[in-house]
């Protein structure tokens, strides 16, 4: 669907443009089309912020805890007590899906499990959206 046609749409269904009353709206009133500014372009290959930002000086040694959640599950007392060496705990997700990379707690990215000369790594395929990061920094 090209722009012109989704502006039609949402202008009252005219495909030809050529109503003048396109600006009215149901009740009757006259409604302008806002004008926003463009936006910058960015190059999806450079990073949003210089790593060598002085502004994020203060952040390059503090540590956080980074882990991989393979899975979950809900495991009753008296069955966790009964674990031992062999015991085989199944989790809610299957061996072909992403697994999830916690960066202090939250969820920043996902992978897939590879394994780089005999020690297990993960290969990051899917980074959440800094938007949903800042959302859920407020959980």
């Amino acid at each position: 669907m090209t722009q012109e046609e989704i502006d039609a749409l949402i202008k009252g269904g005219d495909l030809t443009g050529d109503s003048d009353s396109s600006n009215i709206g149901s009740s009757g009133i006259n409604i302008d089309t806002p004008d926003f500014p463009d936006l910058p372009q960015m190059d999806m290959q450079s990073e949003p912020t210089s790593v060598n930002d002085p502004k994020l000086a203060l952040l390059y040694d503090l540590q956080l805890p980074v882990s991989i959640e393979l899975g979950r599950t809900s495991m009753l007392i008296r069955d966790i007590l009964r674990l031992g060496r062999g015991s085989v705990v199944e989790f809610d997700k299957l061996v072909s899906e992403p697994v999830d990379v916690l960066v202090n707690g939250k969820k920043v990215a996902e992978g897939e499990v590879v394994v780089v000369d005999k020690h297990f790594g993960i290969r990051i395929t899917t980074l959440v959206d800094p938007t949903d990061r800042l959302r859920n920094l407020k959980r």
